[in-house]
């Protein structure tokens, strides 16, 4: 069952949601050549706990830290460590957050210094993916409508979607109801009603859709071990269209 959030819960939610972006954004500046992903991490962790709120995602079924970090090939859920970044690569960093009770939820992919153009275009893709399905987000349509959306933009541009792994729906717990996939056709699944509140999360492999989850039982990466892309906001469904509560400031 769908949870329906009224507009209190909405609004603490959101109050989540501009931590998750505000540690994304200091994502954002602290990426570069030279950079560890542990360094990342325990810099997110301290600003997330200095707004009095903690990273939903330490613990969470046993996974080990506050970001996921996730280089080059791996497509979700990379372990924040040791690893240093290098020139040329790209690092998704996905957060969650919980404060006051509610969570929310995003990821954006970050560029490692200067990258060819072809890695520019990935992203590109990916983020535009996201932007197209949020704008199909209406009272009314099927679940099914955004998740078309998002298919036919990627694969008009040559790449692949992601069929293993999808967005959910957020709130009181990490992942709710529904499971939100980047791809189908329309006219399907739940009908999106005022107050619902999703993860949608494109996705997108340079190459082959398929996937291999490394021996750490959380990385996934791409399996021909070409580039991907994420890209994920939390949104609550309003009478005008998509309410992005994780947006940047």
């Amino acid at each position: 069952m769908i949870a329906i959030r009224g507009a209190e819960e909405i609004e603490l939610i959101r109050e989540s949601g501009r931590l998750v972006a505000g540690a994304l954004d200091l994502a954002g500046e602290l990426v570069g050549p030279g950079a560890t992903t542990g360094k990342l991490d325990s810099e997110i962790e301290e600003y997330i706990r200095s707004n009095d709120a903690s990273p939903e995602f330490k613990g969470f079924r046993g996974y080990p830290a506050a970001i996921c970090a996730s280089v080059n090939e791996e497509i979700v859920h990379g372990i924040p460590g040791e690893r240093c970044l290098r020139e040329g690569d790209i690092v998704g960093i996905d957060v969650g957050v919980r404060k006051s009770g509610y969570v929310a939820d995003a990821a954006r992919t970050f560029t490692v210094g200067e990258v060819p153009a072809g890695t520019h275009r990935l992203l590109e893709v990916t983020r535009r993916s996201l932007d197209v399905g949020l704008g199909v987000v209406a009272v009314g349509v099927h679940l099914s409508d955004v998740s078309h959306a998002i298919q036919c933009v990627v694969e008009e541009e040559g790449y692949s979607v992601v069929r293993e792994l999808a967005g959910h729906g957020v709130g009181e717990e990490l992942h709710e109801p529904p499971e939100i996939p980047n791809f189908g056709e329309p006219g399907h699944g739940p009908i999106l009603k005022v107050g619902m509140v999703l993860a949608i999360e494109p996705m997108v492999n340079a190459g082959v859709p398929g996937v291999k989850t490394l021996r750490d039982g959380w990385t996934v990466v791409t399996a021909d071990r070409k580039l991907s892309a994420h890209f994920e906001h939390t949104v609550a469904v309003a009478e005008t269209g998509a309410d992005i509560l994780t947006a940047a400031s």
